[in-house]
């Protein structure tokens, strides 16, 4: 608990106009969005995102995940959310890691939210480079049309909250949220465990 009580929490869930939603303003419409904690190169957190990505500690995702659904549904932004959608990797990607670490995330929010996780209505179709080194329209320029709808039907009328481990410059979120923005009725919100802000 100390471990915890030390790591970056943001509490933008409590504020509507985070630093989260900014990062969105002007380029997709969006219910609320939030992220867990800060991340920052060489801290905690980062640390923590690695020993979940890279050394398949997926019982970190799911831990974080039921901690902050906890949190999510005291508030009136979050406490709507029917279905959890976290950022499908590629199959070449989910092949070689063995698991999506968002995934992971969402199924502990998924858990503590009572909402559905749904892993099968968004796919990735094109296998992105790595987002690391690029500029913030490389990026864009790199997800634009990388995922498609499967049973839009299905999310029709829903409240969606999509899910990622971290947002950077929130290409891949944002790509993923026009795709879903094709659904009739729909409302989006976006979190993620972590928030790196440039």
């Amino acid at each position: 608990m100390s471990c915890l009580f030390h790591l970056p929490k943001t509490n933008f869930h409590k504020d509507k106009s985070n630093p989260v939603s900014k990062t969105f303003w002007g380029r997709v419409n969006l219910e609320s969005a939030t992220a867990l904690y800060f991340y920052k190169k060489g801290g905690k957190v980062q640390h923590l995102i690695h020993q979940l990505k890279y050394k398949g500690h997926k019982e970190i995702g799911v831990f974080l995940g039921e901690q902050y659904g906890t949190e999510l549904m005291q508030t009136s932004n979050f406490n709507t959310v029917d279905l959890i959608i976290p950022i499908p990797l590629h199959r070449k990607k989910l092949r070689k890691r063995g698991f999506n670490q968002a995934e992971t995330f969402a199924k502990g929010l998924s858990n503590s939210m009572n909402s559905e996780l749904d892993t099968v209505s968004v796919i990735r179709n094109i296998a992105t480079s790595t987002q690391t080194k690029k500029s913030r329209y490389k990026r864009w320029e790199n997800v634009s049309e990388i995922f498609v709808l499967r049973n839009p039907k299905k999310l029709a009328g829903k409240h969606i909250l999509v899910v990622d481990d971290v947002i950077t410059t929130g290409a891949t979120m944002e790509a993923c949220v026009q795709t879903l923005h094709k659904v009739d009725n729909v409302k989006i919100s976006v979190a993620s465990i972590a928030f790196a802000s440039h």
